[in-house]
């Protein structure tokens, strides 16, 4: 039984070269560099954080003051409460790490694109940097929307509907809990366009099929709203009314993408 070489399509010729026209090689190694190189760019990553981590831990009172403002702005008698006797110190000391995670996000995804970019083609490396920048704006647009619009909203809400003679009095260590997820759910929601563009991109859809789409991603960006926001209307509405304008903006980035994938 013999065995035909299977024939390269005009596309894997045209990944394989670059713009000289010579074949372009891809940087290989053995799984053993590939770890090496891992371990490599995770303590990097962990410096990155450990590094932002130490610089704030002076302001951590501060930064715990900032983050708080906008529960304390409604509270009744604008103070929060402490039910655990090490709260008062673990709580900031929590919420310094999670912020110096945040803002060294930059560097995470950075080291994550430096990591899978020697696999990649040059054409596809000059489209995925400026998704990569694209990434990170988004995720601090979701971290900013959660805090100046969502917080507000939320935080007078809840305050509000409170029944007559119930005083409000929030635990620190649960406003914690609460705010981190908030905050991580609204940022990897503004991260929407650019799955929308990934799934583009390895073929796993298309833009026109995505448009016919339109219904249930409006329908699921409010059950996910559901799951992820607090029993009440306004936080829903305030996720699902962005994710799915992140969706549309998502249709428009994947056609310009094909457009210019079908012209390389």
């Amino acid at each position: 039984m013999t065995i035909r070489p299977r024939k390269i399509t005009v596309s894997e010729k045209q990944n394989a070269q670059n713009s000289d026209g010579n074949e372009e090689e891809l940087a290989e190694g053995t799984l053993l560099s590939h770890l090496v190189e891992l371990r490599s760019r995770l303590l990097k990553v962990a410096a990155a954080v450990i590094f932002v981590f130490i610089g704030l831990l002076p302001f951590s009172k501060r930064i715990f003051e900032i983050v708080s403002a906008p529960l304390v702005d409604v509270l009744p008698g604008g103070r929060m409460i402490a039910t655990e006797v090490a709260s008062p110190l673990l709580t900031p000391f929590k919420l310094t790490f999670f912020v110096a995670l945040f803002i060294a996000m930059p560097v995470v995804l950075y080291q994550l694109w430096a990591f899978v970019a020697p696999g990649l083609y040059k054409n596809e490396k000059s489209f995925a940097f400026p998704l990569l920048a694209s990434s990170i704006l988004l995720f601090y647009m979701g971290i900013a929307f959660a805090y100046f619009i969502v917080f507000p909203l939320i935080f007078g809400f809840m305050t509000a509907v409170a029944p007559a003679g119930v005083e409000v009095m929030t635990d620190i260590s649960s406003y914690l809990s609460f705010i981190t997820l908030i905050v991580l759910a609204f940022g990897l929601a503004f991260e929407v366009p650019i799955a929308t563009v990934l799934m583009v991109w390895t073929g796993l859809t298309t833009p026109k099929k995505l448009t016919k789409a339109r219904p249930y991603v409006f329908l699921g960006a409010f059950i996910v709203g559901m799951f992820l926001t607090p029993p009440d209307i306004i936080s829903q509405t305030l996720l699902a009314v962005p994710v799915y304008l992140l969706f549309e903006l998502g249709i428009i980035m994947s056609r310009l993408f094909a457009r210019r994938k079908k012209d390389s």
